[in-house]
């Protein structure tokens, strides 16, 4: 069983998947899909990490996190132009050039990734350790962010994620006690939840990719897994959308198409966003099926795995995706 239905977050989107108008799934294109993509290569997961920070698991809880704290908006909103750094011979782009800007920082001694460090921190930091091509879209709202997460860090947490993530069952949901459960109701930043039509719609996109880091890096090394990896769904955010719509699994009304071409922003929490990133997740889940029916006798595949061959195939194609400011994505 790769796709657990009842998990809040999939049961949280059936209004927007029964009520979409501007976003549509065209289901034979998502079987066609299927019928191909179940033979690529899905590695397992081996520990590996695009950069080196060590093997010691309690400060790779603190990277993850800190990481997933600030793994949002990086396209200048006016230009459509993403972030990129140089470094190790290589140019980066998107969140891996956010990665590579935090090994350059870590390497040089910044203690990034303790809550002291963040509760202080300042915009001219942030500066500093995010040079690249352009300045990293939103840093206001990052300082912000990282302030209060770090001042919960120093005075709940001794300063450290580890320590959150030590206190809580290593699951996603228990009773009120899981991972998923307390990120998003202790640290307010990771509570990414939309309203369409009254009903209360869970994405957490943040929380949950997170948390799946921590259990790719960590499980392989035997230091922490996470025990209900399967209740997991896709990290709705700019790219999976680009992924669906390119491989005609999305289609959208002629005004969405018009909007997101133009480069014209998709407000935070209206319809068209919602519908945007629950129906990302749906699909993923729903692609997750069918490809684990067509690998009978394999380890079925879970869905932040097909979430990644599209992120992974598409975060930095010419094709435009949409733009929404907001700092849960």
């Amino acid at each position: 069983m790769s796709v657990s239905w009842s998990s809040p977050v999939l049961a949280s989107l059936k209004p927007v998947i029964e009520g979409s108008s501007l976003v549509r799934i065209n289901e034979s294109r998502l079987i066609d899909v299927a019928d191909w993509m179940a033979y690529e290569e899905f590695a397992k997961p081996d520990g590996s990490m695009l950069f080196d920070f060590g093997n010691d698991p309690d400060f790779l809880m603190d990277f993850t996190l800190v990481v997933n704290t600030m793994n949002f908006a990086f396209t200048n909103f006016d230009t459509g132009v993403k972030f990129e750094t140089d470094y190790m011979g290589k140019r980066w782009c998107d969140s891996e050039a956010m990665l590579a800007s935090l090994h350059r920082a870590h390497s040089a001694g910044i203690p990034f990734f303790t809550g002291e460090y963040l509760a202080n921190l300042t915009r001219k930091d942030l500066e500093k350790v995010f040079a690249g091509t352009i300045e990293m879209p939103m840093l206001d709202e990052r300082v912000v962010i990282f302030n209060e997460v770090g001042r919960v860090l120093v005075e709940k947490y001794k300063g450290r994620y580890s320590n959150f993530v030590r206190d809580c069952a290593p699951r996603l949901y228990d009773d009120g006690n899981g991972l998923l459960e307390r990120l998003t109701s202790e640290f307010p930043r990771f509570n990414d939840v939309s309203l369409y039509n009254g009903s209360e719609v869970q994405i957490f996109k943040l929380a949950q990719l997170g948390i799946w880091g921590m259990h790719l890096t960590l499980s392989p090394r035997k230091a922490w897994a996470l025990e209900d990896a399967d209740q997991l769904t896709a990290f709705a955010d700019y790219i999976v959308p680009v992924g669906m719509r390119v491989t005609k699994i999305f289609e959208y009304a002629p005004e969405l198409e018009k909007q997101i071409n133009s480069l014209v922003e998709v407000p935070r929490n209206s319809q068209a966003e919602i519908e945007l990133r629950a129906n990302s997740i749906y699909a993923i889940a729903r692609l997750t099926e069918e490809i684990n029916k067509r690998r009978p006798g394999m380890d079925p595949l879970l869905q932040p795995q097909v979430d990644f061959r599209f992120w992974k195939t598409y975060h930095a194609t010419h094709w435009p995706h949409h733009l929404t400011k907001t700092v849960m994505y």
